[in-house]
């Protein structure tokens, strides 16, 4: 399952949903360029490090994004106010796509709830990546091992 599954997926829908989901999977690709596109659960998918970070389906009368975990929704408040939504999904126009700035912020929750980044490029810190940290010479590693020497008494 990749990209090509996607794109049979929205080969398969008419206009203007085909449309309107080819812009917001241009979004979603555009703030999370590293994402892989999957298939999950028969839907769209776009997952980072393994996690499933955002999704769409196409439905008879409306369109669905997923953020893949029902606390995303509540972190946002009044900003989802004018759509319909569940705790998985939420319902737009098939004509109308989201707003890139919602999809962002979107994002860059799911991102901090299932990565712990911050910000949808964020990476999460190695310790030899902490500025306030050094990396320890391979020397220090053996010396730990090794017993101390021996005090000769002359």
């Amino acid at each position: 399952m990749s990209k090509n599954q996607i794109d049979k997926y929205l080969a398969s829908l008419e206009q203007p949903k085909r449309g309107t989901l080819e812009a917001l999977r241009r979004m979603i690709l555009e703030i999370i360029p590293e994402a892989e596109q999957r298939i999950s659960y028969s839907m769209p998918a776009f997952r980072v490090q393994g996690k499933v970070i955002a999704g769409f389906a196409a439905f008879k009368n409306h369109l669905s994004y997923l953020p893949h975990s029902g606390s995303v929704f509540p972190k946002l408040g009044d900003a989802l106010s004018k759509y319909k939504t569940s705790p998985g999904a939420l319902q737009f126009p098939v004509d109308k796509p989201l707003p890139k700035a919602l999809v962002k912020k979107l994002i860059a929750i799911r991102m901090k709830q299932a990565l712990g980044a911050s910000l949808p490029h964020a990476q999460r810190p190695t310790p030899l990546s902490l500025a306030s940290q050094r990396p320890i010479p391979r020397a220090s590693f053996n010396d730990a091992r090794r017993p101390p020497p021996r005090q000769q008494n002359l």
